[in-house]
């Protein structure tokens, strides 16, 4: 294995577990930082924290979910092995999960940190067999997209049908595909899946959808910002204001019939 995949299978090592709601949230440098304030292209870093923070302040709160937010370190490393499998030790145990999200990049030199020109999103019903391909440059990702579909049906054993969903918000620029990444992911998360009626089907289309990505970045600002609070008021001895102390228990929902959009 050259040295760069193994470097980025180390990367990928660093973020498996289940950290403890008392732990230091994942680092952000100032170059994370500063690809969120100065409307640039977002690191996999900073998507790192944001899906961090959705583990912590949204899934935490459904303990039976089984849901899986892979790191965009994880995903890229998916798609570039050529031996899935391979990756067990590495990778979550998907047994029980039921959907997993990855961040895609297009990405071509694995010997290249921070490579690549594009994010999209990759949501992935295992319980479901289907994979939806959400991105904000008409599918600009759908190679990349398409060969983690079928890297991650090799690891799970089970066939997955892809779909590009076609109605994917768009972005006005080339720099905030990240940031849709990110929103994305939160909205499917949270009104899709989490918090929907597990009683009926539901659509998984964004159709009609609008994403400010000025509105999405100081959402992002903002949470960093309450988090650094956050981990103040922990050090000197306090509890998180930001914890749940309700849980939510219910089966997740299936997704509804998205055949129309599948190629």
């Amino acid at each position: 294995m050259p040295g760069s995949f193994s470097r980025i299978r180390d990367k990928a090592r660093r973020h498996l577990g289940d950290p403890s709601p008392d732990e230091a949230y994942l680092s952000l440098t100032r170059a994370d930082l500063d690809s969120i304030k100065s409307n640039d292209w977002l690191t996999d870093n900073a998507i790192a924290f944001w899906q961090e923070y959705l583990e912590r302040e949204e899934l935490n709160a459904f303990p039976k979910a089984s849901i899986v937010l892979l790191r965009p370190s994880m995903s890229y490393m998916l798609m570039q092995s050529a031996e899935p499998l391979s990756l067990k030790e590495v990778l979550p145990n998907f047994t029980h999960t039921t959907h997993v999200f990855l961040p895609i990049n297009d990405n071509t030199d694995v010997t290249q940190a921070e490579g690549g020109s594009h994010w999209s999103l990759l949501l992935v019903s295992i319980i479901d067999g289907v994979s939806f391909h959400y991105d904000s440059m008409t599918q600009s990702n759908e190679r990349e997209a398409r060969s983690t579909t079928m890297k991650l049906e090799q690891l799970l054993g089970k066939r997955l049908r892809f779909i590009p969903m076609s109605d994917s918000p768009q972005q006005e620029n080339g720099s905030d595909c990240g940031v849709f990444v990110c929103v994305l992911m939160r909205h499917l998360l949270l009104k899709r899946l989490l918090r929907a009626d597990a009683s009926k089907k539901v659509s998984m289309s964004m159709r009609d959808a609008h994403i400010n990505a000025k509105d999405g970045r100081r959402t992002m600002l903002k949470v960093i910002e309450e988090r650094r609070d956050e981990g103040k008021r922990r050090r000197s001895g306090s509890h998180s204001p930001f914890r749940n102390p309700s849980a939510h228990s219910k089966s997740p929902p299936r997704i509804g019939d998205e055949q129309s959009q599948e190629r």
